[in-house]
């Protein structure tokens, strides 16, 4: 090590639930206006800085890896809304896209060819650089469109805490009108004449809670409220279907949701609910016609769909049954084609449903493993949609389809500069075995000639939430790994949908020690069948998957050379007990209500990564987070690593704090290169490979 690492100071603070006392003597760290805490988290970035001063020359040469092989001036493929092609830019040198759009052009079918240096005849809609000009951090929270193309809607977030404030462009005149919202959430919808502008706010907790209506031209104190959501279990969120007749208000748990819509037309009358939330009952709905599609999950584990009536929404009929094993997780509508977004046996794949005059079909893909879905489409009236496809060796690559003939075109695919060939490298699903006998998928990516004798290093990933699934992906960041022979792995954890509901289910609440247990196994599959050695094996995983880090690391030290732990849930049994903070109220169905049941706060504190640290061998752990987070609180792993400090002082810790970011990080792309550009420096040094 450099020197000597921060000590944080000890104190007193108790805490008492269930006949269980217990001190948390770094509690204090919560608090970031208290001096102590940010000179903390100074001294542990100086410290981190000396840590890893021998790698800038390998940073250096990653970043300009990743930069050399990145397309630095390109552009999205244009997409068609009414009378424009809309697509994003970017430009060299600078750290944000560019919104623009162009007219189309008479008989123009196909996405028109633009030059992305010189683009001819655009007009710019939002320029992220402009926006962003002097500010450390910057975000969108919406991006949002009148029906008649002549109003934006957009919000903007200079802080990264999440809380946005909400403007008005005139795009006929380019003029931004006095209209300002501050304090709103993510999303927005236009009533269909564009004279009404519907978003959301958040409550004490940072829970979008309101829906609020907007005459466009008048002040924000005239707003109203359409909706507000008493249950704190409850997000709230606004959109216009793809047909732009309704306004949608979905009002979601994690296990219970419940639909409002309000006619585009007539923005001012009440909400009509299609139908009555039921506890463990999931729904969402899509415009199809006479009919609101309904997608649920009512006696259907892995989801049904079904359809009402659109002018008096009641019974739902059936349209596709439940199948188990094949999750359906969205549909899309267009006037004469539904498109089903599905999953089974761990890929995700993609239904097609005719009107009559095409059979029901599965589009088809050639590789083993990939990841596939819908890009866009913002139209409604459509025969060619356009998808997104990708895996771990194929770049990303947009088609669209012709729903009747089913010819896909490909309109692009992501361009990897310096000679890129995908066919050096290979990709492969292993299974590896959890400790009650469930079997568990693993993607592997890996240089043709990367041998598997043990000796290769490895890097394995991992989330395991929410049922948010982590599918096979390509990154052009990933090649500086790969290229050094460093084989790539995702253990699908249970926690995720990756399997379908079930596989969600079997890994929260009081069975969320699955997760962490499934990565073990997989970990230990890799091993086994060659990939690589414990002692060239690092973990990586953020947020939720960064408490599978911290779990993992009190679990099976001895399984891994390093773990790397991004914005990492690393003291969630304090933050799920504390219903005054940001998220926690709406968590307890993820992971239990810790204040009213023992069993849940004692099977919390059996897997906390802060509350289990011992005096054990640990890996090497970088821990990243950002001050101003507001889904994971930067104190988590502050309170983390100074515990690992305190009890187990053999270790090698580092902690990296982003002073100006939130819960994703630097907000610029070239800021989240150099980002990811130190997280690879530091496995490439935990696994010996800094020449």
């Amino acid at each position: 090590m450099a020197d000597s690492p921060p000590t944080a100071e000890q104190g007193t603070h108790e805490r008492t639930f269930h006949g269980d006392t217990v001190t948390d003597e770094y509690a204090w760290l919560i608090d970031k206006d208290d001096p102590r805490t940010v000179a903390y988290l100074e001294s542990e970035n100086s410290f981190t800085d000396r840590a890893t001063a021998h790698l800038s020359g390998l940073r250096d040469t990653i970043f300009n890896e990743i930069k050399s092989r990145t397309r630095e001036t390109d552009l999205s493929v244009p997409s068609r809304k009414g009378g424009y092609w809309y697509y994003t830019r970017t430009e060299e040198g600078k750290q944000y896209g560019i919104s623009c759009r162009v007219p189309v052009r008479p008989g123009e079918t196909d996405p028109p060819s633009i030059d992305a240096g010189e683009p001819a005849g655009e007009q710019v809609l939002l320029d992220g650089n402009a926006l962003a000009e002097g500010k450390d951090f910057f975000a969108l929270g919406t991006f949002d469109l009148s029906v008649d193309g002549n109003w934006l809607a957009y919000s903007t977030d200079f802080a990264g805490d999440e809380r946005f404030t909400l403007r008005v462009k005139d795009l006929r005149t380019g003029e931004v009108l006095a209209d300002e919202v501050p304090g709103t959430s993510y999303g927005s919808a236009w009533s269909a004449d564009g004279s009404a502008l519907f978003y959301t706010t958040v409550d004490e907790a940072w829970r979008p809670y309101r829906v609020w209506r907007h005459r466009i031209g008048r002040p924000a104190g005239e707003d109203v409220i359409v909706f507000e959501e008493p249950d704190e279990r409850f997000w709230v969120g606004v959109g216009l279907t793809r047909s732009e007749k309704f306004l949608v208000i979905e009002a979601s748990s994690k296990i219970t949701s419940e639909v409002r819509v309000i006619p585009a037309e007539t923005p001012e009358a009440e909400p009509v609910v299609i139908a009555p939330r039921e506890h463990g009952v999931e729904y969402s709905i899509e415009h199809h016609g006479h009919r609101f599609l309904v997608l649920h999950n009512r006696d259907a584990e892995d989801f049904a769909l079904a359809y009402t009536s659109a002018d008096a929404p009641g019974d739902w009929i059936e349209l596709i049954p439940h199948e188990p094993g094949t999750r359906l997780e969205s549909v899309d509508a267009f006037t004469r084609h539904l498109v089903i977004s599905q999953r089974r046996d761990g890929l995700t794949a993609l239904r097609v449903m005719g009107d009559g005059s095409t059979d029901s079909y599965e589009m088809e893909f050639p590789e083993p493993i990939y990841n596939v879905g819908l890009a866009g489409n913002p139209e409604y009236d459509t025969a060619t949609v356009r998808i997104s496809y990708a895996s771990m060796v194929t770049p990303d690559s947009v088609y669209d389809v012709d729903l009747v003939t089913r010819s896909m075109v490909l309109r692009k695919q992501r361009p990897v500069l310096g000679g890129y060939e995908p066919g050096d490298y290979e990709q492969f699903r292993e299974w590896a075995t959890a400790p009650d006998g469930t079997r568990v998928p693993i993607s592997v990516v890996a240089r043709k000639d990367t041998p598997r004798d043990g000796t290769a290093p490895a890097l394995l990933y991992g989330y395991g939430s929410y049922e948010t699934s982590i599918d096979p992906y390509f990154s052009i960041a990933r090649l500086s790994l790969l290229d050094r022979g460093v084989v790539y792995a995702i253990a699908h954890v249970r926690g995720g949908g990756e399997m379908g509901r079930r596989w969600y289910e079997e890994g929260k609440l009081l069975a969320k020690r699955n997760t962490f247990t499934d990565f073990v196994a997989c970990a230990q599959a890799l091993v086994r069948e060659g990939w690589t050695s414990p002692q060239r094996l690092v973990a990586r995983g953020g947020s939720a998957g960064g408490l599978l880090m911290g779990a993992v690391a009190n679990l099976a030290p001895e399984e891994f050379a390093g773990i790397v732990a991004e914005v990492p849930f690393a003291d969630p049994l304090n933050t799920i007990l504390d219903p005054s903070l940001p998220l926690t109220v709406t968590e307890w169905e993820e992971w239990g209500n810790p204040i009213e049941s023992a069993d849940v706060y004692a099977y919390m504190k059996s897997y906390s990564p802060y509350e289990n640290v011992a005096k054990l061998p640990y890996p090497r752990i970088l821990a990243m987070t950002s001050l101003n987070d507001t889904r994971v609180g930067f104190h988590e792993p502050a309170k983390w690593v100074a515990r690992l400090r305190a009890v187990a002082p053999d270790g090698d810790y580092l902690l990296k704090t982003e002073m100006g970011a939130g819960h994703a990080g630097p907000s610029g792309r070239y800021d989240a290169w150099k980002e990811e550009a130190f997280v690879l420096a530091w496995t490439l040094d935990v696994v010996g490979l800094t020449a």
